[in-house]
């Protein structure tokens, strides 16, 4: 069987739980302009599947890159690394 290739993963926050198995995490990441040469934060959100519906709304998480739960649904969440406040 051959080992399975290094799969992506982001860090990010959680902005939804309201769907079953499913939430929505917010992943920011800094890039600089090519004329203005200012730094500028984005902002992508993902679906990630989350079995043990174990996430909250503004807990870290790490979401690694996984089969297709669904149309939009491509992550899972690998690990909560920070809980919310």
């Amino acid at each position: 069987m051959k080992p399975r290739g290094v799969r992506r993963t982001k860090e990010g926050v959680v902005v939804s739980d309201r769907m079953d198995k499913t939430v929505v995490v917010a992943v920011q990441r800094l890039l600089r302009h090519p004329l203005y040469r200012r730094v500028i934060r984005q902002t992508r959100k993902y679906k990630a599947h989350d079995a043990a519906n174990d996430c909250n709304v503004g807990d870290r998480v790490e979401i690694v890159e996984s089969r297709p739960f669904s149309k939009d649904k491509k992550w899972r969440v690998a690990k909560v690394l920070e809980r919310a406040k």
